[in-house]
């Protein structure tokens, strides 16, 4: 498996406009996915919100979204300090398993690794370093 440790940062409100400029710095290409892109209805305040954002191709690949309490199991509030993640991209879905389960031994799983509304296998955990991680792993290295 080909896996790129990603830096991921997560802003209250600002990832579009953070993005925005790394990517003017960085170059390569910006892709922004919104909540309300995936289901998010347009009165609820998440729905322009980022849901993910990656600048790739450039000097750098930089992940991002805005944090959403509401996807936490106690709702915590956004903490700056607690804004950055580490990221595996990778497109071999038992490698992705064997890093996450790895990852998560003493530590605690906040999401899942299972097939995600994008399509591609993801989970979120915290390790029990207290480091923040996820594992994503591309629909199209998903089995039929």
């Amino acid at each position: 498996m080909t896996v790129n440790a990603v830096p991921y940062l997560t802003f209250d409100g600002k990832a579009r406009e953070a993005m925005e400029f790394y990517h003017g710095i960085f170059g390569g290409e910006l892709n922004v996915a919104t909540y309300g892109e995936f289901g998010t209805p347009e009165d609820d305040p998440a729905h322009g919100w980022v849901m993910h954002a990656a600048i790739t191709g450039g000097a750098i690949t930089l992940a991002a979204s805005d944090y959403d309490p509401r996807m936490t199991e106690d709702n915590a509030a956004y903490v700056v300090g607690n804004h950055l993640s580490i990221s595996l991209w990778g497109d071999d879905i038992d490698e992705g398993t064997t890093y996450f389960n790895a990852l998560s031994e003493g530590g605690t799983v906040g999401m899942p690794f299972e097939t995600q509304i994008w399509g591609d296998t993801y989970g979120q955990l915290t390790d029990k370093f207290n480091i923040e991680w996820s594992v994503n792993v591309g629909a199209a290295a998903q089995p039929a």
